[in-house]
């Protein structure tokens, strides 16, 4: 018996010591995040393969935007790191008065439990640039002789025209007074100076466009600019969570040269490249670092694609329908209500989608769910106003007649109002799903994928194939939903009952 009772301990001791060994054998996760440009995800790409290289298991959460989404999500734990600009750290993030004080840069970041690495090696600072030819026949090499001529269209990208050091700081500094300013997307841009649509445009000096477009970047000769140097920032408790990731990181430190970035970004904007394997491809070829390149096909992609989209639409479609309903019964009871539930949810309609997602990431973080929430809200207002206005439009003789056979309020409602009401509820309903199909897009700016990645991602690399790949399924599930609502519609609504409500 006493050898059996030193068996068993033994047994345990040997279990309880293999389960530290178990816990350590589980790769540390790490979620990398990167900005919505080519020269981002092809950093991010990066930092994906290093960390991956120190054992972790990464999610790479690709082109969730600009600086503040991304900064956000980080000190919300969202991501755990990604590649920002000192300039941009220091004057639209950090607000701090000097970008070259990288001293000052940590500490600020400190203060937040965040951790920056030293420069990657290139500065992609921001710049003015023309065409060649427009330079050419007005003289133009500095941003100063820029001011002078008035009769020039100039677009800016949207992130610029709203930073602290970006459009109204410059146009103060240089006076400059262009016959027209439009605000557009950094990469169409490019293709509206290429047709001449527009003059001027802001640039990043790395951007590959600039020697194959044949530009000529101003001379930034006031020094408006400060200089935005590439480097890592990451949450401070990667280094305990995943330190292996971190040392692979920091191989990065002045690593990349301006002409290895202006490669890489030209093989993906002008060669077709994915970002994958110039990623892959330098840090082979620079830092020996070997790493696997998947290439799903176009059918996996638009398959995974599906599955997000069908899930934001429907989660927020069924949220929304379940209180929008009773919602709209109570704003048909009480008139007070109704206006003000109404104008809310009237007012959530105009709010630009992407705005209220930058919102709701300090509450909710990113990736699927402040994308369901938003669409939640914007769907609100057509399940409510088909609701209000189904019972609002039934007869009040049949509401007497009901109340006298002294049917009870909760029974009325149920079998006779809701019925009759059906048809605009169901219109409702279909509104917001048609809504929420389009809408849905705008998620993959927040990490929750759908069909706006591949949307995305053709503008940015100018492929219509990829843009296709993702608004061809859009508008065929737009128009399968329509048609599923109309089957709902034949199913729900009691026969006898008008349709004509619906829309």
């Amino acid at each position: 018996m006493s050898q059996a009772l030193r068996a068993g301990a033994i047994v345990a001791a040997c279990a309880c010591a293999s389960l530290p060994l178990a816990a350590e054998a589980e790769p540390p996760k790490v979620k990398v995040g990167s900005k919505a440009f080519t020269e981002g995800v092809v950093l991010g790409e990066l930092a994906t393969r290093m960390c991956a290289a120190g054992g972790a298991e990464v999610d790479h959460r690709r082109q969730l935007g600009g600086s503040v989404i991304l900064f956000k999500a980080l000190e919300a734990g969202e991501i755990d790191v990604y590649v920002e600009y000192t300039g941009t750290l220091a004057a639209e993030l950090l607000h701090l008065p000097d970008a070259r004080d990288l001293g000052a840069i940590r500490r600020a970041l400190s203060d937040r439990g965040l951790v920056m690495s030293e420069p990657l090696g290139f500065d992609n600072t921001y710049a003015l640039g023309v065409s060649g030819d427009l330079a050419a026949k007005k003289g133009l090499a500095t941003v100063t002789q820029l001011a002078t001529h008035r009769d020039l269209v100039f677009g800016i990208s949207h992130e610029l025209m709203e930073r602290a050091d970006g459009w109204p700081g410059l146009q103060r500094r240089y006076g400059l007074a262009p016959s027209e300013l439009r605000p557009m997307d950094h990469d169409v841009a490019y293709k509206a100076l290429a047709a001449r649509q527009i003059d001027v445009m802001d640039l990043y000096t790395t951007d590959a466009e600039i020697a194959s477009l044949g530009l000529t970047v101003l001379e930034d000769d006031r020094g408006y600019f400060p200089s935005y140097r590439a480097v890592i920032v990451h949450r401070a408790e990667l280094a305990t969570e995943a330190p292996e990731c971190v040392t692979q990181l920091r191989r990065l430190e002045g690593a990349i040269s301006a002409e290895a970035m202006r490669a890489m970004n030209a093989r993906v904007k002008l060669e077709g490249q994915s970002e994958d394997v110039a990623a892959a491809e330098f840090l082979a070829s620079r830092l020996d670092v070997e790493s696997k390149v998947s290439a799903p096909t176009r059918f996996d992609r638009i398959a995974a694609r599906t599955g997000e989209h069908l899930l934001l639409t429907f989660a927020s479609l069924l949220a929304a329908t379940a209180l929008g309903v009773p919602l709209g019964v109570l704003c048909a009871r009480f008139a007070r209500l109704r206006h003000a539930v109404l104008g809310v949810a009237g007012v959530m309609q105009t709010v630009p989608s992407l705005a209220l997602l930058v919102l709701l990431i300090p509450f909710l973080g990113i990736g699927t769910t402040p994308a369901i929430a938003a669409l939640i809200l914007y769907s609100l207002f057509p399940v409510v106003e088909g609701t209000v206005t189904g019972l609002s439009g039934i007869p009040a003789a049949l509401r007497e007649s009901a109340e006298a056979l002294g049917l009870s309020r909760g029974f009325r409602l149920r079998s006779i109002e809701l019925p009759l009401a059906s048809p605009s509820i169901v219109s409702g309903v279909r509104t917001a799903a048609v809504l929420a199909v389009g809408t849905a897009t705008i998620g993959a700016m927040v990490g929750a994928g759908g069909y706006g990645q591949p949307i995305l991602t053709g503008v940015r690399l100018d492929s219509v194939p990829m843009i296709l790949e993702g608004a061809l399924p859009a508008a065929a599930l737009a128009i399968a939903v329509q048609a599923l609502f109309r089957g709902v519609e034949r199913l729900v609504v009691p026969r006898g009952v008008s349709g004509g409500g619906s829309r």
